[in-house]
């Protein structure tokens, strides 16, 4: 059976079986993306849940057949999207995110969005934000037939067949808009290079980021995937929200992102989608390039037990039993915030620098150290504090320690608590600091 007939044969099957229950329709789908026949399919979500398309990217790779490639398509609603092994005090606004839910409606200086989730991917790379304006693509293949070029390159292709010639691959896997003026042909099947491309030493202005590139690789599948940006309306304010003020302070393991600048690329969503989708199908069955029929999934897919399982882990935080056997209290936000490698927060985070911090509102010295999101040490000094019968420091250990860093919403308290009578007023102006730093979640 020829791939693309395969791919109309499940597209058959999943109508005949709208008849039946629910169960055995849900049951025929996920069947049908395991069966070794359908060696290419192509799914589009109608959801613009990010933990709904999330959990259907996951269970694409994990019930696929090893030997099958996927294209998976889908849009998010407002949200930011952090890697696998990324610090969410160190990649966001967190602050910005809660003011918009604790007030919806009242202005917020940098302005908010409204309502924006914080969601933990499963795989790696960077700290991305989705809207309305983007369409992610996921392609999920065997791992022998992988690169971390191949799919992006795919994807310039379809841009290219749109007319975006300024399009390319650079040497980070991502897709970038050349902003050089044309110096002349290049080979047009060279997705590498542009008419526009400059050198790196060049004065002109540096090519716009429009798509990133994540991966996750397991013993039988390899999964790309990247968010293009296609007409977003909230560029200005991406910013923001990926801007986090304790950044300075913070000393991590795990992966940070390199801030690129951004643009979009200006074509509309269902002509990108279906430009990826024939280029797609030109990749993996030439001789019939233009029969490209997707599967269309949403919420109803939430009746498979696997990725309602999934979607649970990724929005309530189930998957805390991976984290730590202690951990097994599994909470809201869990999965969000205890994945985050182990890191350090220091008001003075380098030896040398011992001068005082003009952005601090008291003198002291701040230090935090936090292991699966859990403080393990921490320490406040005070330039002038008198000496006492208990030292302020160690009893701001003992409040802090194994506690759970997001779950901490009055820093205020504890260093009043810890500081005691006569560094009250300090105490005070250090737990706002410290409320900035790491904003109630």
């Amino acid at each position: 059976m020829s791939p693309s007939r395969g791919l109309n044969c499940l597209h058959v099957r999943l109508v005949r079986a709208s008849s039946r229950s629910a169960t055995r329709r849900y049951s025929t789908w996920t069947e049908a993306v395991a069966n070794p026949q359908n060696k290419v399919q192509s799914y589009i979500s109608r959801s613009r849940d990010p933990y709904l398309n999330l959990s259907l990217e996951h269970h694409l790779l994990q019930k696929s057949s090893p030997d099958s490639t996927i294209l998976f398509l889908y849009t998010n609603r407002p949200c930011v999207v952090i890697g696998r092994n990324q610090n969410p005090w160190l990649e966001v606004n967190l602050a910005l995110l809660q003011a918009a839910k604790d007030s919806p409606g009242k202005p917020t200086e940098p302005p908010a969005l409204g309502s924006v989730d914080l969601v933990r991917r499963r795989s790696g790379g960077g700290t991305v934000f989705h809207d309305e304006g983007n369409v992610n693509w996921s392609v999920i293949c065997p791992p022998a037939t992988f690169t971390r070029d191949k799919h992006a390159e795919m994807v310039v292709r379809a841009l290219r067949a749109l007319g975006v010639d300024r399009s390319r691959v650079n040497e980070r896997h991502d897709i970038v808009l050349d902003q050089g003026v044309r110096k002349g042909a290049v080979d047009e099947e060279d997705t590498h290079r542009t008419p526009y491309t400059s050198e790196a030493s060049s004065h002109e202005p540096r090519p716009l980021k429009v798509s990133g590139s994540a991966y996750k690789l397991t013993r039988t599948r390899a999964l790309h995937h990247g968010t293009c940006l296609l007409s977003s309306p909230n560029l200005n304010i991406i910013p923001d929200y990926l801007h986090s003020p304790a950044k300075p302070y913070i000393k991590a393991r795990g992966v940070e992102s390199v801030s690129s600048p951004v643009g979009n690329i200006g074509i509309e969503i269902e002509a990108f989608k279906r430009s990826v989708q024939e280029h797609y199908q030109k990749m993996y069955h030439p001789t019939d390039a233009n029969e490209h029929t997707s599967i269309v999934v949403g919420e109803e897919q939430l009746d498979v037990a696997d990725i309602k399982k999934g979607y649970e882990e990724l929005k309530v935080g189930l998957a805390t039993m991976i984290i730590r056997a202690y951990l097994m209290q599994a909470q809201s936000l869990d999965w969000t915030f205890l994945q985050t490698p182990q890191f350090t927060f220091s008001s003075h985070p380098t030896e040398e620098d011992d001068r005082e911090r003009p952005d601090l509102p008291v003198a002291a010295r701040v230090y935090l150290k936090a292991r699966f999101g859990a403080i393990s040490e921490s320490f406040v000094s005070w330039a002038d504090s008198s000496s006492s019968a208990v030292d302020p420091s160690d009893r701001l250990r003992l409040d802090l320690q194994d506690q759970k860093l997001h779950e901490i919403h009055d820093w205020t308290a504890v260093v009043e608590k810890a500081s005691g009578p006569q560094n009250a007023r300090a105490g005070s102006a250090l737990g706002a600091w410290l409320t900035r730093m790491f904003p109630r979640v």
